[in-house]
């Protein structure tokens, strides 16, 4: 069988490997425009944070690797075409300069998202990146070597981490977000303890702007200074732009693949688009929310290798099905983690839920312990059934372990009070003798009723 993958990232790689332990004997390529195959985007931000010098190291699996388990991949290929009546992709040597046809039995779309790039003035000048692959996280990082300001635009996920990196490095930096407040994914109460840290510890070198954006940028060869939407004028050295991604889509739409509601990719549990032996996985298809049922576009690794897992087993003959997604994440700013899983109260609401919530600071360890830190929790559920919906937690103490326990309920259904029924592991240097997050559903039980 002649199996073809169409991008090496998570989906695409983690499709290959395990598609070659199913089918020793198939022939298998793997397709990108890339300079690299199968590495750790989201590492991107702790290497240009001087975590790591050596890029390398976000490598998972090389070439070569990949050469050894018979794994064909070819570098700077783009597809630019798939023949679905043929079963054809028509692929374009970046290097060479020319077009060519592949075959196939199989194909697995991973051609996972790309950056958006707002429409600003003059946004072409050097010296504004964009952070996607290897050699964007190389040439930011050169970049800074030279920099005394910065400017971020977006406050979520990268936007925060990359902040956390301009500010180990002793750069001033101003981080524009268009929402009423950063991390817009969260609830704004969160949100704010959040922005109160970040102004708290980094006073000297962080300004953050909500409710604004930037429209111009100038400077003769690179950018010298940011304009915004509310009349801010500042200086900078590098721009990075953070304002979110969108699926890649363009060849799937072009060859007759179904899109969803979202915009991206619609397949089944099984990974399967509407075309015989198509498959879609990672970042370019939608997924089914596990609390709403409703279609969600989450372009998260974690999601992304999963996916590619069960395409390469429906493909390989086998059944797998993926349920879907809860949307949990996790970051970090200095020693502050944040992290969700399921809804917030604003989601809840916007889908129809009537949601009651939650939030308090617990220490996440004994008192007595010198290494005991708060932790703060939000809990949602839904008032007429008392179904968990979702929760959000942050502190400089344990928060993600929270609410990896609380994902494992959401995936369940459980509700508050079974919630606060749960038997949880105690000893005075990893939590109290009532979990903070049994606190918290105890104190939504009380709420409740």
């Amino acid at each position: 069988m002649n199996i073809v993958i169409i991008g090496g990232v998570a989906a695409g790689a983690k499709a290959a490997a395990k598609t070659r332990r199913l089918l020793s004997g198939s022939k298998i390529d793997i397709y990108t425009e890339d300079t690299h195959v199968s590495y750790s985007a989201c590492g991107l931000p702790y290497y240009i944070q001087g975590n790591f010098d050596d890029y390398k190291k976000l490598i998972v699996r090389t070439p070569e690797e990949f050469g050894k388990s018979n794994i064909n991949v070819h570098l700077q290929n783009r597809v630019i075409k798939i023949i679905p009546k043929t079963q054809k992709i028509i692929v374009k040597d970046l290097v060479n300069d020319i077009e060519y046809p592949v075959s196939y039995d199989k194909l697995v779309i991973a051609t996972g998202a790309v950056p958006f790039m707002p429409e600003i003035k003059n946004i072409h000048l050097k010296n504004v990146f964009k952070i996607r692959t290897l050699e964007d996280g190389i040439a930011i990082k050169e970049a800074m070597k030279k920099a005394k300001n910065a400017t971020i635009i977006g406050g979520g996920y990268i936007g925060i981490e990359l902040l956390e990196a301009m500010v180990k490095n002793n750069i001033q930096t101003t981080l524009v977000e268009n929402s009423p407040h950063i991390m817009p994914m969260l609830d704004s109460d969160i949100a704010e303890l959040i922005t109160k840290y970040i102004e708290s510890e980094c006073s000297d070198y962080v300004r953050i702007l909500t409710n604004d954006s930037v429209i111009s940028f100038n400077g003769q060869d690179k950018v010298e200074e940011v304009i915004t939407s509310n009349g801010e004028h500042f200086e900078t050295d590098i721009v990075l732009v953070c304002a979110g991604v969108r699926p890649r889509v363009d060849i799937a739409k072009e060859a007759g693949i179904e899109l969803g509601e979202t915009g991206a990719i619609k397949v089944n549990s099984r990974m399967e688009t509407n075309i015989e032996n198509i498959y879609a996985a990672g970042d370019c298809v939608e997924k089914t929310n596990i609390i709403t049922h409703r279609q969600v576009w989450l372009p998260l690794g974690t999601n992304a290798n999963k996916e590619g897992r069960c395409a390469a087993v429906n493909l390989s003959g086998f059944t797998e099905d993926f349920e879907g997604v809860l949307g949990s994440a996790v970051t970090r700013y200095l020693s502050l983690t944040i992290s969700t899983t399921g809804l917030t109260e604003k989601s809840a609401i916007s889908n129809g839920f009537d949601p009651v919530s939650v939030m308090i600071t617990k220490r996440d360890k004994a008192g007595y312990m010198p290494e005991v830190e708060n932790v703060t929790i939000k809990l949602v559920a839904d008032k007429r059934t008392h179904k968990l919906l979702g929760g959000q937690a942050i502190g400089c103490g344990d928060a993600d372990k929270r609410i990896n326990t609380l994902s494992v309920g959401l995936i369940n259904g459980i509700t508050v009070e079974e919630l606060v029924g749960a038997d949880m592991t105690y000893a005075p240097p990893y939590s109290t003798a009532i979990d903070p997050l049994l606190s918290a559903a105890r104190l939504l039980v009380d709420k409740l009723r």
